[in-house]
C-alpha cells in the first residue's frame, strides 16, 4: 500500500506541470490584463506595473520564469492584494476551505450512506420512495437555493444560527449543511444502487440461511462490499468540496479559497489563479491516491495497478 501511495504521488509531478501549463495558456488567452480595469491610472504607470511583474515579456519567457519559480515553491505574488504573496493568501484561505469541505464531506457520508442503505433494504416501500424523492431534490436544486432556504429558516425566521462569516463552530453549521446537501443526495442514490446489487449475490443469501439476522448480514457483509463504488467517488468529491465551494463561500461570506479564486478571475490576477488551480489539482491527486489505498482496505483481494 505504501509503495502504491508513493507511486501515485510521484506521478503528481508531471500532472501538476501539465495543469500549470494549460492554466498559464488559458488565463493569458482571455482578453484583458490585470491592470486594464484601472482606467484612472496613466498609461505610463500601467506600463511600469506590467514591467514590474514581467507581463511585458513574451509568453514563452513568462512561462519559463513562472515554472522556474514554481520549482522553488514560489507561487508568485498577487497583482491586486498589494504586498501579499499567493502563498500568504492561500495559507490563510486553505484551512478555512478544508474545514468547510471536510465537515460537509462527513455530513454527506453520515446522511447519504445510511439513507441509501435504508432505501435499498426497504425497496418499494414509502421509506424508499421518500428517500429517493429527497435525493432527487438534493441533486436537482442548486446550492444557492438550498443556502437561501436554510438562511431564511434558521437565520431569519428561527434566529438560532448565524448566517455569515466564519468565527465559531456555530458559523459552520449552515454552510456545511448547504455544501453537503447535494453530495449526500448523490451518495444516497449510489449507495442504494450498490446495496441492491450486493443483496442479490448468492453469498448474501447463504449468510442469511446460516442464521444471521437481516441487519447483521447487511452491516457486516453486504455494506462493506457495496461501499466500494461509494469510496470511488470520495476522492474527487473531497477535492471538489474543499476547493469548489465557490457559491457557498460567497453566499455566507466565508474567507476561503473559493472567494479568492472568484476575485482572482475577475481581476485577472494570474498568479493567484494559477496557485488556486494547482492546489485544487494537488488535492485531487492526493485524495485519489488515498482512495486507491482504501480499495485494498475494503477488499484485500483488489489489486490497484500503478
Amino acid at each position: 500500500m505504501l509503495a502504491l501511495l508513493v507511486k501515485r504521488l510521484l506521478t503528481a509531478i508531471p500532472v501538476l506541470l501539465i495543469v500549470a501549463t494549460l492554466t498559464f495558456i488559458l488565463v493569458r488567452m482571455v482578453p484583458g490584463g490585470p491592470f486594464d480595469a484601472d482606467k484612472h491610472l496613466p498609461p505610463a504607470i500601467i506600463a511600469n506595473l506590467n514591467a514590474k511583474y514581467q507581463l511585458d515579456k513574451p509568453w514563452p519567457q513568462q512561462y519559463v520564469t513562472y515554472i522556474t519559480r514554481l520549482t522553488r515553491g514560489d507561487l508568485g505574488v498577487s497583482y491586486k492584494y498589494v504586498n501579499r504573496t499567493v502563498r500568504d493568501i492561500l495559507s490563510e484561505a486553505i484551512p478555512v476551505s478544508v474545514q468547510l469541505g471536510f465537515t460537509a464531506l462527513i455530513l454527506a457520508i453520515l446522511i447519504g450512506v445510511p439513507l441509501g442503505t435504508l432505501a435499498a433494504v426497504n425497496r418499494g416501500t414509502w421509506i424508499d420512495v421518500t428517500a429517493m424523492f429527497v435525493s432527487t431534490a438534493g441533486i436537482s436544486v442548486p446550492g444557492f437555493v438550498i443556502g437561501a432556504f436554510l438562511i431564511f429558516i434558521f437565520g431569519i425566521w428561527l434566529k438560532v444560527l448565524p448566517v455569515a462569516l466564519w468565527e465559531s463552530p456555530w458559523h459552520m453549521v449552515l454552510p456545511s449543511l448547504t455544501l453537503a446537501f447535494s453530495p449526500a443526495a448523490y451518495l444516497a442514490r449510489l449507495t442504494r444502487a450498490s446495496v441492491l446489487e450486493v443483496l442479490e449475490k448468492d453469498w448474501v443469501r447463504t449468510a442469511r440461511s446460516k442464521g444471521l439476522s437481516r441487519w447483521s448480514t447487511i452491516i457486516k457483509h453486504a455494506l462493506r462490499n457495496a461501499l466500494v463504488p461509494v469510496v470511488t467517488v470520495l476522492g474527487p468529491l473531497t477535492a471538489i468540496l474543499i476547493t469548489g465551494s465557490f457559491v457557498v463561500e460567497y453566499l455566507y461570506a466565508i474567507p476561503g479559497m473559493g472567494r479568492f479564486f472568484v476575485t482572482a478571475v475577475t481581476n485577472r490576477d494570474y498568479d493567484l489563479i494559477m496557485g488556486t488551480t494547482l492546489v485544487f489539482a494537488a488535492l485531487l491527486i492526493v485524495t485519489n491516491a488515498i482512495v486507491d489505498v482504501a480499495y485494498q482496505v475494503l477488499d484485500p483481494r483488489m489489486k490497484v495497478e500503478g
